[in-house]
């Protein structure tokens, strides 16, 4: 198994075991599907993984709750953004952006694009914001900057050999059906736990 075949597996792996049960439980509190994960580069443990949890403050996006929980932790114990690896279930909302920014981190993956999250997850504030607040049509910020560089995990599949390819793309099946049956959940209750853009 190829290095990325490896570092894209267990990047999936975290997103089924790891996120995905946290999100399970919040989705049944009423909040959104959307998750995040901190990685260590050197050896891909999971720093910590965190879920939605607008019902709280509607800032506690995935990767916004992700961060705030990390710096409640003992500061001498939190691991270098650059020596991290940030993993989001979904591509990362304007607000997201910013605050991996903000945090250090030279990197994002993330599994569900904005266009999923609007339309397989019903859920188009994303792509909302960017064009109403940034002008931006979709795809339109820069996913290599200064900052940082955007990786779409089905993109960076896409890129790999067939046999390769094969049982990540089985994973991400997996992972899409867990999802779905998570977005029912959040729609059938939503606008019921008074988050502002449910």
């Amino acid at each position: 198994m190829s290095e990325t075949s490896r570092l894209l597996s267990r990047l999936l792996d975290v997103i089924e075991n790891d996120i995905a049960p946290l999100t399970e439980r919040e989705v049944a509190r009423g909040n959104k599907i959307f998750g995040a994960a901190i990685l260590l580069k050197s050896d891909l443990s999971v720093v910590i993984a965190e879920t939605n949890n607008e019902i709280e403050n509607p800032l506690w996006h995935g990767e916004m709750h992700a961060i705030k929980r990390l710096y409640e932790r003992d500061r001498s114990k939190i691991p270098n953004a650059a020596d991290c690896i940030f993993l989001a279930t979904h591509e990362p909302c304007s607000l997201c952006l910013s605050a991996i920014t903000w945090a250090g981190y030279d990197n994002f993956y993330y599994l569900f694009s904005h266009e999923d999250s609007r339309d397989s997850f019903a859920i188009p504030h994303d792509l909302k914001i960017l064009k109403e607040v940034f002008g931006l049509s979709p795809g339109g910020y820069k996913k290599q900057n200064e900052f940082w560089r955007a990786h779409a995990i089905v993109s960076e599949i896409d890129a790999l050999d067939p046999a390769a390819a094969h049982p990540l793309n089985e994973q991400i099946t997996r992972i899409g059906a867990t999802y779905e049956q998570l977005s029912s959940m959040y729609q059938d209750q939503k606008g019921g736990a008074g988050i502002p853009l449910a």
